[in-house]
């Protein structure tokens, strides 16, 4: 069963949360990350981006920003910015979008678990990025920011959640400038935080991935190296855990990734529809927005017009995880054969859109001259992301989209 516990969590006081609260580190740029700080001089960015504190163009990896990124980390907490509770406490954090609000807990996990299968992935890593989180990782020993993980819903932890959200009022209580709103509590009561370990140890036999590969894989590994690090090491100390927010998957929806590609590979459109014709029916043309309804339905914006496309068989097979995705036929049947992109990490003639834009943005790009074509996709299900985190399988890129982002600064994971 899965290993989740409660810690003594690093959180700012409520009047500054909203100062220190940020979005994560990799969604901007050094630049953009500038602009978000100006006048805060509270903001985590300046520890999870503390390029933003040398000049223009400095290399984030460069040893002198993890430098400050300590220096920075330290002060926030000689200044009061962050103060660590007293008691390992279960935290509630909620988002709202459009209405919907969502529930999680955060909770340490356990490294142990990701390394023996119980906490599931389901996107390749990269070595670059992994280890940029292990050096920050390692000059603070702390998880700075949380892991977006699921699980598969358990009634009685709901109901605990429930009962929390019911009669507390939030700690933290915020709309961000996004407009998305973010809610915070400390489940204070004892009895109720060792409950929660006894039924997440109980009835959930494994967490998957949602958002945070390579915050994952990169606190696995700091793991084993500060456990190499220890000759009394019993694999109990902090550093065996790391900061997750657990969403049941019940609560969770995942938004549609959409793709943009730059020229029609020496194509003219009226090519392009022939070349498509042969495993889509072309079901829909409009000036207006065409959305795709349902798993194997698909939008395209091409030369001013919307075309609703419908994949005909054997393009996908429903009992195969990953020859099941939309994502997978498009690149089958489009993107390799008739656009010839053919490795979608590299090639830099397609971009990726996620749904929380909107589809406008779609016919944006490709009005402006910038993009020759778009795609749009319904989008998967919970239950696809974790058949193929069960079996195994390792999802194509850019297929799944969780908004609103996570907020970092809400609490942070001390690893000493």
């Amino acid at each position: 069963m899965a290993i989740i516990k409660p810690f003594k969590g690093l959180r700012p006081p409520k009047n500054i949360v909203e100062e220190v609260a940020c979005l994560p580190y990799d969604v901007m740029n050094s630049e953009e990350a500038t602009k978000m700080v100006d006048g805060k001089k509270a903001s985590l960015l300046r520890i999870t981006r503390a390029e933003i504190e040398f000049n223009s163009g400095t290399d984030p990896h460069d040893e002198k920003v993890y430098t400050r990124a300590k220096d920075n980390f330290e002060s926030f907490q000689e200044k009061g910015f962050l103060v660590q509770d007293t008691e390992n406490h279960y935290y509630i954090y909620a988002q709202t979008m459009n209405g919907k609000t969502q529930y999680g807990i955060v909770g340490d996990a356990a490294c142990e678990d990701y390394l023996n299968g119980k906490i599931k992935k389901h996107e390749l890593t990269r070595p670059d990025k992994e280890e940029d989180r292990k050096v920050l990782t390692r000059s603070l020993k702390a998880n700075i920011e949380p892991v977006f993980f699921t699980y598969r819903a358990v009634p009685e932890i709901d109901e605990i959640v429930t009962d929390i959200i019911s009669n507390n009022k939030p700690i933290y209580d915020f709309t961000a400038e996004d407009g998305f709103g973010h809610h915070f509590w400390v489940i204070e009561n004892a009895e109720t935080n060792i409950m929660l370990e006894k039924l997440f140890n109980e009835k959930v036999p494994c967490t998957y991935v949602a958002d945070g590969h390579h915050r994952t894989a990169a606190a696995a590994g700091m793991s084993a190296e500060f456990a190499s690090q220890n000759p009394n090491h019993t694999g109990n100390e902090p550093y065996n855990y790391f900061m997750a927010v657990h969403f049941p998957d019940n609560q969770l929806q995942i938004i549609d990734y959409n793709r943009v590609v730059k020229d029609l590979n020496g194509l003219n459109p009226a090519e392009f529809l022939e070349k498509i014709d042969v495993n889509f029916g072309i079901t829909q043309i409009s000036g207006s927005i065409v959305k795709p309804e349902k798993l194997h339905d698909f939008s395209m914006y091409l030369d001013g017009k919307w075309y609703g496309l419908t994949a005909k068989k054997p393009t996908y097979n429903d009992d195969n995880p990953i020859d099941s995705l939309d994502v997978s036929v498009l690149s089958k049947f489009i993107l390799e054969p008739i656009l010839n992109i053919i490795n979608l990490r590299t090639d830099t003639r397609i971009d990726f859109v996620g749904g929380i834009r909107g589809l406008s943005e779609l016919s944006k790009r490709v009005d402006s001259g910038e993009m020759a074509v778009a795609f749009a996709l319904f989008p998967v299900s919970m239950n696809q992301l974790m058949n193929i985190a069960d079996t195994g399988n390792i999802m194509p890129p850019k297929v799944t989209w969780f908004e609103p982002k996570l907020r970092s600064g809400l609490v942070i994971n001390k690893l000493n």
